[in-house]
């Protein structure tokens, strides 16, 4: 998704995108004024060529299952060393402000844009032992895009459950693959009724009239 430099970032960010579900990015500046589900951290490892890649993710899915944002520490051993932080939030972003990390209402630290996509923009920058143990001790991190109209659209990001992830055993491939499948019939279950919803009410105001 962010990478072009060697086969060794592309898996990375392969590895990344297969939870960020990037199916689920249409259509989410309408997501973003439903209630956000809870979010939760978790990490995955594989191994790709003569690299080890570990992310550790979260992502923010909206009520009707679209994704709003998503967070993943990258860090890739071996062949290549390398450690970034990434951060996915829709398309139609105003690019020179990038994304602005805050962390319990911290100073902010600006994330530039690598890529932007049709349906997503990526930011990036280094991942330092700083960043991380301020994710560690902090109790949420809230990551901040401005929009095509200027307008700021902060997206809050508990870290409840980060440092477990983060210093934790990653999941199986089997689990990660469970948990995707579970979060694809989550999200498909509140879209259904949510459609359910709107149709209900369309039949209402039929009969009332």
């Amino acid at each position: 998704m962010m990478f072009t430099v060697n086969n060794a970032t592309r898996t990375a960010l392969s590895a990344l995108a297969l939870s960020f579900a990037a199916a689920a990015m249409p259509a989410v500046a309408q997501a973003q004024d439903a209630a956000p589900a809870p979010a939760k951290w978790f990490k995955t490892c594989s191994k790709q060529e003569d690299s080890d890649i570990c992310v550790v993710q979260n992502q923010l899915v909206a009520a009707n299952g679209q994704l709003i944002t998503a967070v993943g520490l990258i860090t890739v051993e071996g062949k290549v060393n390398r450690k970034l932080l990434q951060v996915t939030v829709p398309s139609a972003r105003l690019i020179p402000p990038g994304v602005l990390m805050q962390i319990d209402g911290g100073k902010g630290t600006k994330l530039d844009y690598a890529v932007c996509l049709p349906d997503r923009c990526t930011a990036e920058i280094p991942l330092t032992d700083a960043i991380i143990s301020s994710l560690k001790k902090g109790g949420e991190v809230v990551f901040t895009s401005i929009n095509f109209r200027r307008a700021p659209n902060p997206i809050k990001i508990p870290l409840e459950g980060f440092t477990g992830a983060f210093d934790g055993e990653a999941m199986s491939q089997s689990q990660a693959e469970e948990r995707q499948r579970m979060l694809q019939e989550a999200m498909q279950k509140k879209q259904e009724e949510r459609n359910k919803a709107i149709t209900d009410a369309q039949n209402a105001a039929k009969q009332g009239n």
